[in-house]
């Protein structure tokens, strides 16, 4: 039952909705009803687990030395490691720059920290969860370096600033790239894409972040196979959740980016999404995602499906981390999207006077019932909106066509030299050669990019303006006929609408169901009002923090 859930909402989980999707509020109804049975889950039934193509030690490479060694002394000098979890696990980055301005471990020690997590939970045991694919050979060199900027700060008694990426170590979804790992989106095809940084990789090590590694993801963005489980890969292998192995969802496509932030392997990760996928990895692992209005961060260097729909973004334990990770992103200093002004007020966020619309349907979630509560209880006001239909046709067209021009553009531009001249029909003849490891779900949604009907330009640009101007008209009319700010939501429910609408959308843990299952509460707004977003969800969290770290995962 389970894997037929993820073959009839794959798009809306991932990608977008089906081919003529109309509002998501019935399909939210009855996941929300389901999510309250108090049923023992069932395991799900996987036809591959571990991944054929790396291991362990594949995957630490030159770092296994320093790990082990980090494993059996003491950081700084007169520190164990396990004494790092008070100052790290499920701190905020203001909280662990302040641990290290105040000596209590270094930069290179948090590197070390998290690679040592991540050896003893990601792969080749009982509670793996194959949720990070490479490590960057760099890292240490680049944390060593942040400690040495570290000490001249100190030297030349320059302010001190805790709301800044610099020395975190941090987590890029695989089809992200980097010059100091392949790009592979998961596929066994691209193992040897080894590539130039991603605009936003540049503008988040200029800003002084440390790329920590690469996080698993569902191949190819979760647009390949069709008929399997969020979360898997070939090169990767199947992300599992660190709520309850085997058993919770974990969202995709950016299931890796939002499991290993929520297991606390990386201080934040970089997800990307077209429609979904950073707002359902997000919600089901009880993280922070931001999902930005597309062209707010760069797409240069990003493994495509859709130029029209596609954007990276942040994912975090909180909505502090969100916000400075999303600041070093854009890589604009001069006019920022999220200034340090913003982050400083965030604990002072304030939700009275907002205007909120809620569709009655999703109440039937006892989680989002209470949050609705909640908001109230803060000053936010809750308009009950009666129910529209909106239809998005031919949203699957979009992402075929795009897909099918896209890539081989990445291909030609953004990717290694060896994949140049390359399209999906190359990609899909390539993965037959290994048919077993490189495609064992089939590859049925490529197929599908290959059998999408040619249009001319005329006839594409109407279909994305038809479906973006009927997702616009959905929100304003109730923004206008009832004067909200936003809309709440639960999880990735209304993502495909927000999609091609061109709302930004911010989810933010609201709690657990009787199952242990993680949901979000999702704020949407119009693009003007993006940045409070960060402020909402921020006044939520504060007044009702609901993000529990995994029990298998304390130590």
């Amino acid at each position: 039952m389970r894997f037929l859930y993820l073959f009839l909402f794959v798009f809306i989980v991932a990608c977008g909705p089906s081919q003529n999707a109309t509002t998501q509020e019935n399909n939210g109804e009855q996941e929300a009803k389901a999510s309250q049975e108090p049923k023992e889950l069932e395991e799900m039934d996987f036809k591959v687990l571990d991944s054929k193509y790396i291991t362990r030690d594949d995957v630490f490479a030159v770092l296994k030395a320093d790990v082990l060694r980090f494993r059996e002394s003491s950081p700084s000098g007169n520190r164990k490691k396990d004494e790092m979890n008070e100052y790290v696990l499920e701190k905020t980055i203001p909280e662990i720059q302040s641990a290290i301005y105040e000596n209590k471990f270094t930069y290179r020690d948090l590197a070390l920290f998290y690679l040592d997590r991540i050896y003893r939970y990601d792969r080749n045991n009982e509670l793996s969860l194959n949720s990070v694919i490479s490590l960057n050979p760099k890292v240490l060199e680049q944390a060593t370096a942040a400690d040495k900027r570290m000490d001249q700060m100190k030297s030349y008694g320059e302010s001190f600033n805790p709301y800044t990426i610099t020395g975190m170590p941090i987590l890029l979804k695989d089809n992200i790239n980097t010059a100091d790992m392949p790009t592979t989106a998961g596929a066994a095809t691209l193992m040897e894409n080894q590539t130039r940084d991603a605009q936003i990789v540049t503008n988040l090590k200029d800003a002084g972040a440390i790329i920590l590694g690469k996080a698993n993801l569902s191949e190819w963005a979760y647009f390949f196979c069709g008929d399997c489980p969020s979360g898997y890969s070939a090169v990767g292998g199947q992300t599992l959740s660190p709520y309850k192995r085997k058993f919770i969802d974990t969202g995709g496509s950016s299931s890796g980016s939002g499991v290993s932030v929520a297991a606390n392997l990386a201080v934040a990760a970089v997800g990307s999404e077209t429609s979904g996928s950073i707002l359902s990895p997000s919600s089901q692992n009880s993280v922070v995602g931001f999902k930005p209005k597309v062209g707010t961060l760069s797409g240069d260097g990003i493994v495509p499906i859709s130029s029209y729909l596609d954007t990276a973004g942040p994912m975090a334990k909180s909505v502090i981390d969100a916000a400075i990770l999303m600041q070093a992103l854009t890589g604009d200093t001069s006019n920022a999207f999220i200034d340090n002004t913003l982050l400083k007020k965030l604990d002072e966020a304030s939700l009275k006077g907002r205007r909120f619309g809620i569709f009655p349907d999703f109440k039937s979630n006892p989680l989002y019932a209470k949050a609705i509560q909640d908001v109230k209880n803060l000053g936010g006001v809750i308009v009950e909106l009666p129910a529209r239909e909106v239809q998005l046709n031919n949203f699957l067209t979009v992402l075929n066509a795009d897909m099918r021009q896209d890539l081989p553009a990445y291909f030609k531009e953004s990717a290694n030299k060896k994949y140049n001249g390359w399209d999906v029909g190359k990609v899909m003849m390539e993965n037959r050669k290994d048919s077993i490891n490189a495609m064992p779900y089939g590859q049925r949604l490529f197929q599908g990019i290959m059998d999408e009907k040619e249009m001319t330009d005329a006839e594409f640009l109407a279909v994305k303006n038809n479906i973006t101007a009927n997702a616009q008209n959905y929100f304003d009319s109730y923004i206008n006929d009832y004067g909200l700010d936003g809309f709440l939501s639960i999880n990735n429910y209304s993502a495909g609408i927000a999609a091609v609408g061109f709302y930004p959308a911010l989810t933010v843990p609201m709690g657990y169901d009787l199952n242990g299952v993680p949901y979000g509460l999702t704020f949407i707004t119009k693009d003007d009002l993006s940045r409070q977003l960060f402020v909402w969800a921020a006044a939520y969290e504060n007044a009702y923090p609901k993000r529990k770290i995994p029990s298998n995962y304390t130590k």
